[in-house]
């Protein structure tokens, strides 16, 4: 049989949110990129929740964007209602979330794709990783297709999200599909057997889709967003998105739905034990939490629409797996889903994906060289995790076929940072979901700062222009001069003064104070003090919000930075992977098992280990020593 042979320099394997990350990258930086998806219309498809960003997860966004992503950009450009969570607590944990319209999502990311130089969008199956022996070592060459077609290629991202060896159940039904009823892809997970690379099994799940016209929206809380939006995108101009937006509505379970749930619990595939892969802790299915919180009378319901253009809603909060007389029967029990119609059943859905211990902190496969992955396949959870890989997946693909190092973010530096190194480092046995506590230094992590933390390294690896890098040298420059004139611009106890204080319920002045000081105190913030600081000038409004918080929170700030300094002299000590941790005879069992199949990269890496402990890291350090 002759094979046709194309020539790419990197294949990415999946045209998801990982891998339309992944794909922009390599391509911007100069790389032949062919993406390969089941159906060209899957591209950036939102085959769950309606929406984009979250607590932490509008973190991701916002730091993928200052890399140079593309969701930021995307999502301001398609969304219908946006909101700044925890916006009454510290802005540590404050996370933009934005409902999208899916179906403006999906082609305007495919629109991105279809015309960024160097990408070529394929429709077909991967089913086979090509590899070769180079210098002793196996090496990624090409990538086949079902039909038979070779693509020679120089480094391959695999970003195959829930779709390898996927099949969705309903109850007693079960269909090998990929979600929305796409295609599996069936046979690739045997070539990644073959090259030695475990899988196992995860599952997730999705609730109904309903039809706005059977619902009942006067039995529901009505929730709106933002008077004023803020942009995820640092590029985007705030006043384009501020738009008509589309309201949210909530509801409750209540004891007669999770009545019907217990009496038909055995017909759930999850509890009927016809499901192996293991599920999301924190995005449980309904019955999940029916069982798992017997002692909750309700469980919160969200109507979200999935567009403008289309009467679907999705019923947030209500995933399950239960058969479809189940289903009508539970949703018909919610206050204004009595008659509420269904258009597309809940249904679960399980799939292939890596085992702990198969990546390095690059994203690249330890057993395959040049074969990185990214998203959902490295057993992570959402479109937001899955960009963030995807991005960095793509941008050290590049580097490697550039003879560069790679780009490895530590988790002082970004939520980034922290997500991959829990998914190499940790042994994950559910799908991953970043957390805002997951962050150790998260109020240096803040979402407000992404841009500060991050857009010069993003302008170093080349995804961001020098144009929008003269920006951001502009806004971190009228920060620093805007904090160090308030540092030394002093009131003193005049009649103004005092007045001002007085009716802000501030104690009086005794001496004076520097206008920096005065913000500080609780009752008092940079808008506030105003009327005493005549010579301010109009600044922009993410400069005023960083000056506020850089100046109130400078304390706690040089706190974290302490510790930040402590992590990075652990991270510094660099581990090689020739280590036979099995010659360390002061480490325990447990640990040199572990940092065998591990191969941390560091001392830092090291500690994260499950089952290494302080003691074993004190052999390590020891061990350092010695050898050098």
């Amino acid at each position: 049989m002759n094979n046709s042979i194309i020539e790419t320099d990197i294949c990415v394997i999946g045209a998801g949110h990982a891998g339309c990350e992944a794909a922009l990258a390599a391509a911007r930086l100069g790389f032949k990129v062919t993406i390969f998806t089941v159906s060209v219309e899957s591209i950036a498809m939102m085959p769950c929740n309606p929406n984009i960003g979250g607590t932490s997860k509008g973190h991701l966004v916002r730091e993928l964007d200052a890399l140079g992503g593309e969701m930021g950009v995307n999502i301001d450009k398609s969304f219908i209602q946006s909101k700044m969570l925890n916006a009454s607590k510290g802005p540590a944990v404050h996370s933009l979330r934005a409902q999208a319209d899916k179906s403006v999502y999906t082609l305007n990311m495919r629109k991105v794709l279809e015309n960024t130089e160097g990408i070529t969008i394929k429709q077909g199956e991967v089913c086979e990783i090509l590899t070769e022996e180079v210098d002793g070592v196996n090496t990624v060459c090409g990538v086949k297709i079902y039909t038979g077609t070779i693509y020679k290629c120089k480094a391959a991202i695999i970003c195959s999200g829930t779709y390898l060896n996927s099949r969705c159940l309903c109850g007693e039904s079960i269909t090998y599909t990929g979600p929305n009823g796409l295609q599996s892809a069936t046979h690739l997970g045997e070539s990644l057997t073959k090259l030695g690379i475990g899988l196992r099994r995860f599952k997730t799940g999705t609730p109904a889709r309903m039809d706005k016209r059977s619902l009942d929206f006067s039995k529901m809380e009505i929730q709106y967003g933002d008077e004023r939006v803020v942009p995820f995108s640092f590029t985007t101009d705030p006043e384009s998105v501020q738009i008509e937006q589309v309201p949210v509505y909530m509801t409750y379970t209540n004891e007669e739905t999770h009545k019907i749930i217990r009496a038909n619990l055995d017909r759930s595939p999850i509890y009927a034990g016809i499901i192996e892969g293991t599920g999301p802790r924190y995005c449980p299915s309904i019955e999940d939490k029916v069982v798992k919180f017997a002692d909750k009378e309700r469980h919160q319901v969200f109507i979200e629409p999935e567009g403008l253009y289309t009467n679907e809603m999705y019923v947030g909060g209500m995933s399950s797996s239960m058969p479809e007389d189940v289903q009508i029967a539970m949703y018909h029990t919610v206050p204004g889903l009595e008659n509420a119609v269904i258009v597309r059943n809940a249904y679960a859905i399980e799939y292939d994906c890596l085992c702990p211990g198969e990546l390095t902190l690059s994203l690249e496969l330890k057993k395959v060289s040049g074969l990185f992955s990214a998203g959902q396949f490295n057993g992570s959870s959402g479109y937001e995790e899955a960009a963030a890989q995807g991005l960095m997946a793509g941008i050290n693909a590049a580097r490697k076929l550039s003879d560069l190092d790679p780009v490895i973010l530590t988790r002082s530096d970004a939520y980034i940072g922290v997500l991959i190194d829990d998914l190499v480092t940790l042994e994950n046995n559910e799908p991953y979901r970043m957390m805002t506590s997951r962050a150790e230094y998260r109020l240096m992590l803040r979402q407000d700062n992404a841009d500060l933390r991050l857009t010069k390294i993003g302008h170093d690896i080349g995804l961001i222009s020098d144009e929008r890098y003269e920006k951001f040298e502009l806004k971190k420059q009228m920060i620093e001069d805007e904090i160090d004139r308030l540092k030394n611009t002093f009131v003193g106890a005049n009649a103004k003064v005092q007045e001002f204080l007085k009716s802000m319920n501030s104690s009086p002045l005794k001496t004076a104070f520097s206008l920096a000081d005065l913000m500080c105190r609780q009752e008092l913030d940079y808008e506030l003090i105003a009327p005493i600081d005549p010579d301010r000038k109009p600044l922009p409004s993410d400069v005023k919000e960083q000056v506020y918080i850089q100046i109130k929170y400078e304390g706690y700030i040089e706190k974290q930075l302490q510790q930040i300094n402590h992590f990075k002299k652990l991270e510094n000590k660099k581990l090689s992977s020739d280590i036979d941790y099995n010659e360390i005879s002061s480490l325990r069992l447990e640990a040199r098992q572990k940092l065998n199949k591990f191969k941390p990269e560091n001392i830092g890496q090291a500690s994260r280990i499950s089952g290494v402990t302080p003691a074993d890291i004190s052999v390590l350090l020891v061990y350092l020593t010695q050898k050098k």
